[in-house]
């Protein structure tokens, strides 16, 4: 259960595709269910939308409830697995707690510092007492929780959720980054001595890319050769915002924003580049460094959850504080030092093993296995039994 899918692209919707792919080639039945354009024709079997209100260009649609065919079909499943705690997370508990069918929960998500960065305004204090007053409940509620990384376990315990959480890390089709041929860089304008770095994710403001592009435009004075590649795409007001910021920095020449790429063209634009950067601070475990890594690259980045621990600094890249001078100077040595990406980028690549797909999705498999073995129905009020005798009656 996902608040979005395709066409949208993020990676917790490469998490969700990528997984289903291969519990599918296990033998298993896998189905999405999200909120979207109905009339939408997927590439792929089993995928369940409800109509929902578009946000703008967001790529989200918002709605409280799931279409009867929809639910009728949820409420068959074996297990469900959430991932996201608003809209289907309280779905899942509203059609699925009462039939008694468990819930898996992963908390893909910095909530807190997103709260941040798209309302400024609101103080920390009133988000981060909604989030504690918030997520205890509903991770209690669910029967298993699970986490990509260890500093996000550590965020969740600050958020006051209590009981057992798995670390589970996300996992990466190694293979299409590992083997592949390189984009043609002459096609981009760009030669075999330019220090290419890269970006790829989505454009928005929890990405943090003014602070990429002002550490860059110290780069590109120093070092004439080097050129930024921004890869992917956002709201089109905040791709506009970033397009007026490297103007206003005189990087036109020296940035480059390819929009939104096919998915299976990225392997490719990576292993042309020669570093991976990124100055976010709110991710979990973030998809986008581990595929560079599995293309080879090192990685530029900060001291954060998430990055944090998927980098490691000095041997597979770089980690600073949230300075920029520090960023800069780091990024500036890793630029100079051929010697140093080359010892990085194999190490960068040895590292990107314990994301591999096929490993991270049999430990996934482990759980849903080990949840639908072990159930045991909870003894639920008589508001919830009630509830579910309702459910029964209107499918």
């Amino acid at each position: 259960m996902v608040d979005s899918y395709k066409p949208y692209v993020s990676g917790i919707i490469n998490y969700v595709e990528t997984n289903k792919r291969y519990l599918e080639k296990a033998g298993h039945e896998v189905f999405i269910f999200t909120f979207g354009d109905i009339e939408y024709t997927d590439d792929e079997p089993n995928v369940i939308r409800s109509r929902g209100v578009q946000l703008a260009d967001s790529g989200f649609y918002l709605s409280m409830r799931y279409s009867p065919a929809a639910k009728k079909l949820l409420q068959t499943m074996n297990v469900v697995h959430v991932h996201h705690p608003f809209l289907s997370g309280r779905l899942a508990l509203r059609y699925c707690r009462p039939l008694h069918i468990p819930i898996i929960y992963t908390n893909h998500t910095r909530y807190d510092l997103y709260a941040q960065a798209y309302w400024p305004k609101m103080p920390e204090e009133i988000s981060l007492g909604l989030l504690q007053a918030y997520m205890p409940s509903f991770c209690k509620a669910v029967d298993l929780v699970i986490t990509p990384s260890a500093g996000m376990e550590k965020v969740l315990r600050e958020l006051n959720v209590e009981g057992n959480i798995e670390v589970v890390s996300n996992g990466v089709d190694l293979k299409k980054f590992s083997k592949v041929k390189p984009f043609s860089r002459a096609k981009l304008g760009y030669k075999e001595n330019d220090i290419l770095l890269v970006y790829s994710g989505r454009l928005a403001l929890e990405k943090n890319l003014p602070f990429l592009l002002e550490s860059f435009a110290g780069i590109a004075q120093a070092i004439p050769n080097a050129y930024l590649l921004l890869i992917g795409s956002g709201i089109q007001q905040y791709e506009e915002e970033i397009r007026s910021l490297v103007s206003e920095l005189d990087l036109t020449q020296r940035v480059h924003l390819t929009g939104r790429i096919a998915y299976e063209q990225l392997p490719a634009y990576l292993t042309m580049c020669d570093i991976f950067v990124t100055a976010s601070v709110t991710e979990v475990h973030p998809l986008s460094v581990i595929e560079a890594m599995g293309a080879g690259l090192p990685v530029m980045g900060i001291h954060s959850v998430g990055v944090g621990d998927t980098v490691q600094d000095g041997v597979t890249g770089f980690l600073a504080t949230h300075d920029q001078p520090a960023f800069t100077a780091k990024l500036t040595r890793l630029c100079l030092d051929l010697n140093l990406r080359t010892r990085m980028s194999h190490s960068a690549r040895k590292a990107s093993a314990t994301y591999a797909i096929e490993r991270t999705t049999t430990v996934m498999l482990g759980h849903y296995e080990k949840i639908v073995d072990e159930y045991k129905p909870r003894k639920d009020k008589w508001a919830v039994r009630l509830r579910g005798i309702a459910e029964r009656f209107s499918q």
